[in-house]
């Protein structure tokens, strides 16, 4: 329930940061943590993102702690249910068969024109 609230108020605040955000209602070191969790939540769905943690920081504030898996847990699952990984794939294999067509076309374009000389 707290993930959806969070989640919700993250969309209407606008373009502020996920820092900005969250800091504007909860402590800066449960903001720190659920900013470097969501960045490693999104890496670990497959979004090219950085995964971070402050080890260290994790094991002494539990507020950062609590931040970190929040966000690790919320990141991580709104990234495979936009499509995660396997989206990126199939958008990878879209834009090089698109590249391939393109590359075909290219041919036949320069074949034709070197038929009219």
């Amino acid at each position: 329930m707290f993930a959806l609230m969070l989640a919700a108020g993250l969309m209407l605040a606008g373009c502020h940061s996920t820092y900005e955000q969250i800091l504007a209602g909860y402590p800066a070191e449960y903001a720190e943590g659920f900013s470097a969790g969501c960045s490693s939540g999104r890496q670990a769905a497959g979004a090219l993102a950085e995964f971070r943690k402050d080890v260290p920081r994790y094991l002494s504030q539990p507020l950062y702690a609590e931040g970190w898996s929040d966000g690790y847990r919320q990141c991580q699952a709104t990234q495979e249910a936009t499509g995660g990984l396997s989206a990126w794939q199939g958008s990878a294999l879209e834009r090089q068969r698109d590249r391939e067509w393109r590359h075909h076309v290219d041919q036949a374009k320069a074949q034709a024109f070197r038929r009219r000389r």
